[in-house]
C-alpha cells in the first residue's frame, strides 16, 4: 500500500471505523488517521465511528469528535477500517463500510483474510498504530498524531513487553518521543493507573481464578453481578488477563466476563500455544499471543473446551 495521502487526493468524505469495544490500539490508530486528515487535508470531511471509548483515552486530540451513533445514512467516498480483522466486528458502523466508494483495511490480526478492497495487513507487526506510522509522512506527524500512535503501540505491546515488539517498533517509539510527547504520563495514566474499584475487581478475579492442566492454564471469571457489585463496566476490566498471564509456569491465561447472551473470552499466551487458532475455532480471532472470542456456552463448558484445545497444542508442539 502507498502512503495514505495518495488515497486521499481524490476523495471528499472519509469514514474511519474500528472494532467493537475499542481498545488502545483501535482508538489510537483511528484518531491518528483522523488528526492527519483533519490537519493536512482540511477540505475532506472525516468522521470516526466507534463505540464509547474508555475515559483514559479521551485526552487524545479529536476524541470529542468520535461519533458513537450510526444514525447518519451518508455514503462516504472512502472507508478506512483499522485494527479490525472481520467486517462483523465493526458493529453498527458496518453500513458505512458497505456503502463506501472504496474500502481500505489497515490491520495486524493474523485472522484477517483481507476483506476490504485494499488491504494493508501485517500480522507480524506489533500494532495497527505502528502500521499507521508507516503510512504517514514522518514530517507530517504532529505531536498530537504522535500521542495517538504511541498510545496504540503501548497498549498492544504491553508497554513493549510482548514478543511482537521489534527493533523497528522501538525505533518508531523513539521517533514519536522526539515529537515532544509526554511518554511517561501516557504510560502511567493509560496503562498503569487503575481506579480503586478496578483494583478490587481485579483482586476478585485473581483470588477466585483456577489452574488447570497441571498449572499450564489459568482461568478467571467475572459475572455481571460482580461488575454491578463493584460498580465497574466491561471497559474497566482491561489488564486482568495480562495479570493472570504473568503467573509462574502458566502457558495460557483466559479471562471470561459476562455479556448479554454469554461471555467475552480473552486469551493470552506465553509462547508455547497459539491462542489465535483457539479463538478462531470459537468464532473469534486475534494474534498468536493474544486473542479473543464471544462465547454462548457456560463458564464450565468454556473451560472444558479450553482445556481440550490447550492440551492438544501442548501435546503436539508446532501445530
Amino acid at each position: 500500500m502507498e502512503k495514505l495521502a495518495s488515497y486521499l487526493e481524490q476523495v471528499s468524505t472519509v469514514a474511519i471505523l474500528g472494532h467493537i469495544r475499542p481498545d488502545g490500539d483501535c482508538v489510537g490508530s483511528c484518531l491518528a488517521t483522523w488528526n492527519y486528515i483533519h490537519t493536512w487535508f482540511p477540505r475532506i470531511k472525516a468522521d470516526v465511528y466507534l463505540e464509547p471509548i474508555p475515559n483514559i483515552f479521551k485526552f487524545l486530540q479529536g476524541a470529542e469528535h468520535i461519533k458513537n451513533c450510526c444514525d447518519s445514512e451518508e455514503a462516504y467516498d472512502l472507508c478506512i477500517v483499522q485494527d479490525c480483522s472481520d467486517r462483523e466486528r465493526l458493529g453498527a458502523a458496518v453500513k458505512y463500510y458497505e456503502t463506501a466508494g472504496t474500502t481500505i483495511c489497515v490491520d495486524h490480526h493474523i485472522s484477517n483474510n483481507g476483506f476490504a478492497r485494499i488491504n494493508h495487513v501485517f500480522p507480524e507487526v506489533s500494532s495497527t498504530s505502528e502500521l499507521i506510522f508507516g503510512l504517514l509522512e514522518e514530517d507530517k506527524i504532529t505531536k498530537e498524531i504522535a500521542e495517538c500512535i504511541y498510545v496504540g503501540m503501548v497498549h498492544d505491546t504491553g508497554v513493549f513487553q510482548y514478543s511482537s515488539t521489534t527493533a523497528r517498533t522501538m525505533n518508531i517509539a523513539g521517533k514519536l518521543m522526539e515529537k515532544g510527547i509526554n511518554f511517561t504520563k501516557i504510560v502511567d495514566e493509560t496503562f498503569c493507573t487503575n481506579t480503586y474499584n478496578q483494583n478490587r475487581i481485579m483482586g476478585k478475579a485473581l483470588l477466585e481464578s483456577r489452574l488447570y492442566l497441571d498449572g499450564a492454564l489459568i482461568v478467571g471469571v467475572i459475572s455481571q453481578e460482580d461488575m454491578k457489585a463493584f460498580d465497574v463496566l466491561p471497559k474497566h476490566l482491561d489488564g486482568i488477563v495480562n495479570q493472570l498471564r504473568v503467573t509462574r509456569d502458566v502457558e495460557v491465561a483466559a479471562f471470561l466476563y459476562e455479556i448479554a447472551g454469554g461471555y467475552k473470552l480473552s486469551l493470552r499466551s506465553n509462547g508455547k500455544v497459539n491462542v489465535s487458532t483457539i479463538a478462531v475455532a470459537f468464532g473469534g480471532g486475534g494474534h498468536v499471543m493474544a486473542a479473543g472470542a464471544d462465547m454462548k456456552e457456560s463458564p464450565e463448558e468454556i473451560v472444558r473446551l479450553l482445556c481440550d484445545s490447550v492440551r492438544e497444542q501442548l501435546e503436539t508442539p508446532g501445530q
